[in-house]
């Protein structure tokens, strides 16, 4: 079945899991991915096998002349470059994108770092922690006065950076196919957080006030976009947010005479906070699941992760799939969420051994195994 990216090939010097990431998104759609790591990396990385999925996996040494110049070999051919390194690395290694440029004059360069290739933060070293720190999201992320809490999953490297940046490569490919020109991308992770704040950010324009953690209307200030506990210890969401949804619940719940007070202050609101605090802990999760599943008042079950990969919703769509490895045998892997009618994605091969398709490579290179074997001898693969 043809794949909406058949065909286009990607050479993917990041690691970690931003670049990966995105890497993986392409992949699925059908994306011929070639990671290249320096053999001294052998044993890190982020070892998931859900996001190394459908890729080949080479070792170089771009530090090697000899390394550098099969990766010249190896950009002649290809699509896109894929890079994470810090600000001025490239340049060092002579790999940068006005070199390449002059070699392959239609590639696609995506550089994907965590403050960009400018500004006052360009060099610093960082994870998701800090770059959520650095865009105002983690101190909203707490209980009013206590410390801020960090966010169990990866939402910098995966939506900010992963996500963002295979959005800008497809954009890109787009356009070459319309002009035959290539470019270059710089994908900042805080860039890409920072644009993620539209409601939040229009408080404070149009409130003049800074928001306050867990005091937003989206974030716990009031009873009908809450979190609460039910009779068995679990939680349960309400997201009565429009109104309509909100005197679906007042009407389930038997209290038609809050619906005027849906986003009161003060007394009234700590009353229906407290009606329904003690109303839902008259029931337990699954109970308030039958009750609440087929009224419009926006539910939800809090799930552990262990409940959420084995909900029937998530079953249904297909969300958790198993694929065969060679040495491993079924692994589990999370499957990707897009659903394309006539060009779905797919995972084609596991996640590949640290350098297993070296050899592979450079024998499509035209490179013999006297070759090869020097190449390993001298410290290049």
């Amino acid at each position: 079945m043809l794949q909406a990216l058949a065909g286009v090939k990607i050479l993917d010097l990041s690691r970690l899991l931003p670049g990966p990431y995105c890497s993986m998104i392409l992949a699925d759609l059908g994306a011929e991915v070639l990671r290249i790591e320096d053999k001294r990396f052998a044993g890190e990385g982020p070892g998931m096998p859900t996001v190394m999925r459908n890729k080949k996996h080479m070792t170089l040494n771009l530090k090697h002349p000899q390394g550098r110049e099969i990766f010249y070999r190896l950009v002649q051919k290809a699509d896109v470059i894929m890079e994470g390194f810090r600000p001025g690395v490239t340049e060092r290694l002579g790999i940068d994108y006005q070199r390449l440029k002059r070699i392959n004059e239609k590639i696609i360069y995506c550089s994907l770092t965590g403050y960009g290739q400018d500004g006052p933060y360009k060099n610093m070293v960082g994870h998701d922690l800090n770059y959520l720190s650095f865009a105002g999201i983690l101190s909203l992320n707490s209980e009013p006065g206590q410390k801020p809490i960090i966010p169990p999953i990866q939402i910098a490297d995966i939506a900010a950076g992963g996500m963002l940046a295979a959005l800008g490569i497809m954009a890109a490919l787009i356009f070459r196919q319309k002009t035959g020109q290539g470019q270059y991308l710089d994908i900042s992770m805080l860039d890409g957080l920072i644009a993620m704040l539209p409601f939040l950010a229009t408080l404070y324009w149009e409130g003049g006030e800074e928001p306050n953690a867990s005091d937003t209307l989206l974030s716990g200030r009031f009873p009908c976009y809450n979190i609460y506990k039910t009779k068995d210890g679990q939680y349960i969401s309400i997201g009565a947010l429009e109104h309509r949804f909100w005197v679906n619940l007042c009407q389930k719940l038997g209290r038609e005479d809050f619906i005027p007070y849906q986003f009161a202050t003060g007394e009234k609101r700590e009353e229906i906070f407290r009606f329904l605090q003690n109303t839902f802990q008259q029931k337990t999760r699954e109970e308030w699941m039958v009750e609440l599943r087929d009224v419009d008042v926006c539910f939800g079950k809090v799930l552990t992760l262990k409940e959420a990969l084995n909900d029937p919703q998530v079953k249904h769509r297909k969300m958790v799939v198993e694929f065969p490895h060679s040495q491993k045998g079924r692994q589990k892997y999370l499957a990707c969420p897009l659903k394309l009618s006539v060009t779905p994605p797919s995972i084609r091969q596991g996640a590949a051994e640290f350098g297993e398709h070296t050899e592979e490579v450079l024998r499509e290179l035209g490179l013999g195994p006297d070759e090869i074997k020097k190449l390993r001898e001298e410290g290049v693969v």
